[in-house]
């Protein structure tokens, strides 16, 4: 079974990636932009992906791979530590990453909140 501290060490071990903050909360960063975080539950962590890829996820593993109505409309969705396929979720971590590095940096002091 995964655990944060296996998916923050499996994330750290990719080039290119920090430990950081996204809103007040330990994350792992790629090019400036979150790949996971701690989720609000405690069987699930954030997956920062973008849209197409968030919805593959949700539609052909649901029950690994899941929302609630807090991650509607964002480009990140939860995801179980006991999935029933750990090196997927570690793939797709990687992919998290392979998607913040193909992406520009945030412009600094950047407000990632919308009025």
């Amino acid at each position: 079974m995964l655990t944060w501290e296996k998916v923050v060490a499996h994330a750290l071990s990719l080039e290119g990636t920090v430990t950081g903050t996204h809103f007040g909360k330990p994350t792992v960063k790629a090019n400036g932009r979150a790949l996971i975080s701690p989720g609000r539950e405690a069987d699930s962590f954030v997956l920062h992906v973008n849209p197409a890829t968030k919805l593959l996820l949700l539609e052909t593993d649901p029950v690994a791979y899941w929302q609630t109505s807090h991650y509607d409309g964002w480009p990140s969705l939860l995801v179980r530590y006991d999935s029933i396929d750990p090196e997927r979720v570690l793939a797709m971590v990687a992919k998290a990453r392979d998607l913040a590095m193909a992406r520009k940096p945030p412009r600094p002091g950047k407000s990632k909140r919308r009025p």
